[in-house]
C-alpha cells in the first residue's frame, strides 16, 4: 500500500447539480447519516462477484473510498442456500465527494409527486397469515430454529424518470423519516435504491467492530405514541424474546470476529415517525479485513432469522421470489489513519426501509419477525407498519400528520425520556449473563489453563460463544464444522465438546444428524471427555438409552430456572425435543441426572468422562452460564476413563 487516494472535495451543490444533467449518466450517491448533513459522492461503477474482490486499493496499491451495494445472494459465499437472482454486489469507486447542508438539499431536490401504477402487496393479506401459521408449526415446531423473517413486497409501475424519481423520495424521506441511521439514495445505471434504514448492522472503527441489533416493533396509533402504549409493548414476552434471541444471534457473528467475543450496552429506544424499535449496541475488538468481518456477518438475524444457516433454508421454503438487496448492505468502506492496523473503517447499514426501481418496475420489500408467540395477523400488521415511512415517502399512502421531521428536536416528546419507560428498559438486563455485559480481564488465567478443546459446529454459531467461554476459562478452543470433523479429531482431542443444531435428534436420514450421533458414540465409547450441548445433549441421552419426546411448545430462546446437579441456575434454552426420564429419576446406571420434578425433561447428565447439558450456557439468557459452564467442563475432564 502506498497511501490514500482522497476524493477531492467538491462543492456539494454543484456536484448535485451536475449529476442531475440529463444527459448525465454517472452513478450519484446521497447519504444522510444519523441525520447530518448530505454527502453527495459519484465515481465509476464496477460489478464484482465476492466480496474479497471490493476494490478497497487502486493499481498503484493506494486505498480508495467504495460504496458497495450487497445483495442477499452474497450468502452463497457462507455456503448458505437462497434464491438466486443475479443481483450485482455493485460497487461505485468515489471519485469525487462534496457535502451539503440538510436545508440546501431540500431546497435542490425534486419535490413534485411521482405516479404510482398497479400498485399493492404481491402477497396478499391472508396468504401472509397463512405464512406465518405455516412456519411457526412446520419450522419452529419441528425445531428448524428460534426464530425467521419472511418477507413480502409491494410493488406498483413507474413511469417517470427513475433519477428524478429517486432524488424526490429520497427528499421525502429526509423530511418525514426521523430516527433513521442512513437515509440515503444509490442511482446507478439502469437501478435506484432509496431508503431510510434503522440499523447499522456492523462497523468497524479505527479497530472496533459494532453491531446494533434491533428488533421489537411498535407501531404508532393514529395521532402518536403515548408512554402507555410503549410500557405495555416493553412488558410483551412476544417483543421482548425476539429482541433477546436476536441480540444472542448477532454476539455469534462478533465472537466469531472480535477477539473479546462483544459486549453488550442498552437495551435503547430506536425512535421512528411511525415505529418505535428496542436496540442492543454489541463492541469489540478485530483487525481482520473489513471485507472478512462483512462475510463473517452476513445477515443480520433481524432480517434473516436463526440459526442462520436454517433461517436460509426456510427463507428459500417459504419466499416466493428472489431477495435482491433486500436484507443485504449498503457497505461504506473508507480509508483509515495511516497509522491504522487495518487499511479501511467500514459502515454498513442494513437495506431495509428501502425502495427499488429497475426498469420500471417499483419493489419496496418488508418482513416480519415470527417467533413461537406470533399472531399471524400481527405480523401482517408488522409489515404493514414497517413499509409504512417508506409507502408515505413515495406516495403510496397518506403522509401521517404525526409526522414533523422538520420540527425542532427538542420540540419532540422523546418515549425514552420518561422515567418508567427508562426504567423497564433497564430491568430487562437484570434477566442477562453479566459475562456478556461486563467488561473482562484479557490477562485473567482460567482455571483450565493449558487444557484444549475441540468444539464441532452443527450448523449453529452459537459455538463461536461457546469457544468464547471455554477460552475464558482458560482452554485453548478451536472450531471444526460437522462435515470437516475426522475421526482423527474425535479421538485426539483433549476434550471434544459436541455443539447444538437445529433439527430432530433421531432424524438419521439427514447426514449431519447421523454424523453427530457416530461422533458422540465413539466418543462416548472411547471414554475420553465429552461435553454435549443442546442437540448433541439429546443425541447423547439417546445413546444412554434415555427417551426422547418433542415438547408441547417449543423453547427458543425461553430462560428458566433449574436444577442442575444440586445448585438452582438460570439458563437459556433453545430445544424443540427433549429427553424424558420418569419424574423423581436421579440416576439411570452410571449416569447422573438432573431433570424436571414434575415432567421429567432432562437438563443435564453426567458420568464417568463425560457431562451434558440441554440449555445454551452461552446464551445471553444464561445468568449463571459461565459458571454452569465450568463446572460441566471440570465434570467431563475428571475422572476420564482412558
Amino acid at each position: 500500500m502506498t497511501g490514500h487516494r482522497t476524493p477531492p472535495a467538491a462543492d456539494g451543490s454543484a456536484l448535485l447539480a451536475r449529476l442531475r444533467e440529463p444527459e448525465s449518466d454517472r452513478p450519484l450517491v446521497l447519504i444522510a447519516r444519523d441525520g447530518a448533513d448530505v454527502e453527495v459522492l459519484t465515481g465509476t461503477v464496477l460489478d464484482v462477484e465476492t466480496l474479497a474482490e471490493i476494490p478497497l486499493h487502486a493499481q498503484d496499491g493506494s486505498a480508495q473510498e467504495v460504496l458497495a451495494l450487497v445483495p442477499y445472494r452474497q450468502v452463497r459465499e457462507r455456503g448458505f442456500d437462497c434464491h438466486d437472482d443475479d443481483a450485482p454486489l455493485r460497487c461505485v469507486i468515489v471519485s469525487e465527494r462534496g457535502t451539503l447542508p440538510r436545508d440546501e438539499a431540500m431546497r435542490l431536490l425534486p419535490d413534485a409527486p411521482v405516479t404510482l401504477q398497479d400498485a399493492g402487496f404481491d402477497v396478499s393479506d391472508e396468504d401472509y397469515a397463512a405464512i406465518v401459521r405455516e412456519v411457526i408449526a412446520d419450522e419452529i415446531g419441528r425445531g428448524e430454529g428460534a426464530n425467521f423473517v419472511i418477507r413480502r413486497d409491494f410493488t406498483a409501475r413507474v413511469d417517470a424518470d427513475p433519477r428524478e424519481s429517486a432524488l424526490t423520495w429520497f427528499r421525502a424521506l429526509l423530511q418525514q423519516e426521523r430516527g433513521a441511521y442512513w437515509t440515503f439514495a444509490v442511482i446507478t445505471p439502469g437501478h435506484a435504491a432509496v431508503g431510510a434504514s434503522p440499523e447499522a448492522h456492523v462497523s468497524a472503527q479505527g479497530g472496533v467492530v459494532t453491531m446494533n441489533p434491533i428488533s421489537g416493533t411498535f407501531r404508532h396509533p393514529q395521532g402518536g405514541a403515548t408512554p402507555e402504549g410503549l410500557r405495555a409493548f416493553l412488558e410483551n414476552t412476544k417483543e421482548t424474546e425476539e429482541l433477546f434471541m436476536v441480540v444472542d444471534e448477532e454476539l455469534k457473528m462478533m465472537s466469531a470476529v472480535c477477539s473479546d467475543g462483544g459486549r453488550i450496552t442498552g437495551p435503547h429506544l430506536k425512535e421512528m415517525s411511525r415505529l418505535t424499535h428496542t436496540e442492543y449496541m454489541l463492541r469489540g475488538l478485530s483487525t481482520l479485513d473489513p471485507r472478512d468481518i462483512l462475510r463473517e456477518t452476513m445477515f443480520a438475524p433481524t432480517v434473516t432469522g436463526s440459526p442462520m444457516q436454517n433461517a436460509c433454508a426456510v427463507i428459500r421454503r417459504h419466499e416466493r421470489t428472489a431477495r435482491g438487496y433486500y436484507s443485504g448492505v449498503a457497505a461504506l468502506f473508507t480509508p483509515a489513519a495511516p497509522d491504522a492496523a487495518v487499511s479501511h473503517d467500514l459502515d454498513a447499514p442494513i437495506l431495509i426501509r428501502t425502495a427499488y426501481l429497475k426498469d420500471g418496475a417499483l419493489r419496496v420489500p418488508v418482513g416480519a419477525t415470527l417467533v413461537r408467540h406470533s399472531d399471524p395477523y400481527g405480523e401482517v400488521g408488522e409489515t404493514h407498519g414497517k413499509a409504512a415511512g417508506v409507502l408515505g415517502a413515495i406516495g403510496a399512502i397518506p403522509r401521517d400528520v404525526e409526522v414533523d421531521a422538520d420540527a425542532p428536536t427538542a420540540s419532540r416528546r422523546l418515549l425514552g425520556d420518561d422515567p418508567e419507560i427508562a426504567a423497564l428498559l433497564r430491568s430487562r438486563n437484570e434477566r442477562l449473563a453479566p459475562f456478556w455485559l461486563e467488561p473482562q480481564d484479557p490477562d485473567e488465567t482460567g482455571p483450565f489453563s493449558g487444557r484444549s478443546a475441540v468444539v464441532v459446529d452443527v450448523e449453529d454459531r452459537f459455538t463461536t460463544m461457546l469457544a468464547h467461554q471455554l477460552r475464558h476459562l482458560g482452554l485453548d478452543a478451536r472450531i471444526v464444522p460437522w462435515d470437516e470433523l475426522t475421526d482423527a479429531d474425535v479421538d485426539e482431542a483433549e476434550l471434544l465438546v459436541t455443539g447444538p443444531g437445529p433439527g430432530d435428534p433421531l432424524d438419521v436420514a439427514t447426514h449431519r444428524i447421523a454424523r453427530l450421533r457416530q461422533v458422540v458414540a465413539r466418543r462416548l465409547d472411547s471414554g475420553a471427555p465429552l461435553l454435549a450441548v443442546c442437540l448433541s445433549h439429546q443425541v447423547l441421552a439417546d445413546r444412554l438409552g434415555i427417551p426422547l419426546a418433542p415438547l408441547a411448545r417449543p423453547h427458543q430462546g425461553v430462560q428458566l430456572r433449574v436444577d442442575v446437579f444440586g445448585e438452582r441456575v438460570s439458563i437459556g434454552f433453545y430445544n424443540t425435543f427433549t429427553a424424558r426420564v420418569a419424574p423423581g429419576t436421579d440416576r439411570i446406571g452410571d449416569t447422573e441426572v438432573s431433570a424436571d420434578p414434575d415432567s421429567g425433561d432432562v437438563y443435564a447428565l453426567r458420568g464417568p468422562g463425560y457431562a451434558s447439558v440441554q440449555g445454551h450456557l452461552e446464551s445471553i439468557l444464561s445468568r449463571d452460564g459461565i459458571r454452569t459452564l465450568e463446572r460441566l467442563v471440570a465434570d467431563a475432564l475428571a475422572p476420564a476413563r482412558r
